[in-house]
């Protein structure tokens, strides 16, 4: 027969055994975790051969609702779609590094940008009258010569997780529409559309329902108000 004493000593190893094994699994579940919080699911660029070119990219500054604009050298696609994509992939990659003096979570933030020639036309419009091009706008303004509308259609998870906030979200699309403007004078309109679809605001306070006219997006981001003048 086993002594009391041992078998009380075989029960205290096995208790430990089994709080040491719980101590264990917490704590690596506690490393996972800070790990998965600090990784930086921005996109990583695929290797090119495409030469670099010098572009801009807007800086956006919590502390002063600044916006600046970095010359910056990367390789960049012929078509202009996918140029002002990528582009804006490195500008929201730069918001979330942990540096960053507007943080934004990391993760791709933009799917695609769409340039459409303006004014949009009707296309039962009489091209000899010399006032469609005005009425076809949909706030009636004469736009300049190989003037474009870009659409930067946004993921929802990036909207989702965006900081709410009228400066915070401010910024972020004042800083898009910058970079637009910088690397595409053409571009006078920017609209936004999250998934595809339409919505209200970026998260809580833009409007994302109306156009945004290219004027000086660095000092003020102008909304055209259903008369065609800068709110």
């Amino acid at each position: 027969m086993i002594p009391r004493y041992q078998r009380i000593l075989y029960w205290i190893l096995i208790g430990s055994i089994l709080l040491m094994l719980l101590t264990l699994i917490y704590g690596c579940e506690r490393k996972r975790s800070r790990i998965l919080a600090m990784r930086d699911e921005s996109r990583i660029a695929a290797p090119t051969d495409l030469p670099s070119e010098q572009v801009s990219v807007a800086q956006a500054n919590d502390a002063d609702a600044s916006i600046l604009l970095n010359d910056v050298s990367m390789p960049l696609p012929a078509d202009p779609s996918l140029r002002i994509r990528v582009i804006l992939d490195r500008m929201f990659s730069d918001f979330a590094l942990p540096a960053s003096t507007h943080p934004l979570p990391s993760g791709p933030a933009v799917t695609d940008v769409f340039l459409v020639a303006l004014p949009l036309v009707n296309p039962g419009r009489d091209s000899n009258d010399p006032d469609a091009s005005r009425r076809d706008s949909p706030y009636g303004q004469v736009h300049m010569p190989n003037a474009q509308l870009a659409v930067v259609n946004l993921t929802k998870t990036f909207v989702d997780a965006h900081p709410s906030g009228i400066e915070t979200e401010d910024l972020t699309l004042r800083a898009i529409v910058a970079t637009i403007h910088a690397n595409l004078p053409d571009v006078e309109e920017v609209r936004f559309t999250v998934d595809g679809q339409l919505r209200e605001t970026l998260s809580g306070h833009a409007d994302l329902t109306r156009p945004y006219a290219v004027i000086d997006p660095i000092h003020s981001l102008h909304v055209l108000s259903p008369s065609g003048n800068p709110m």
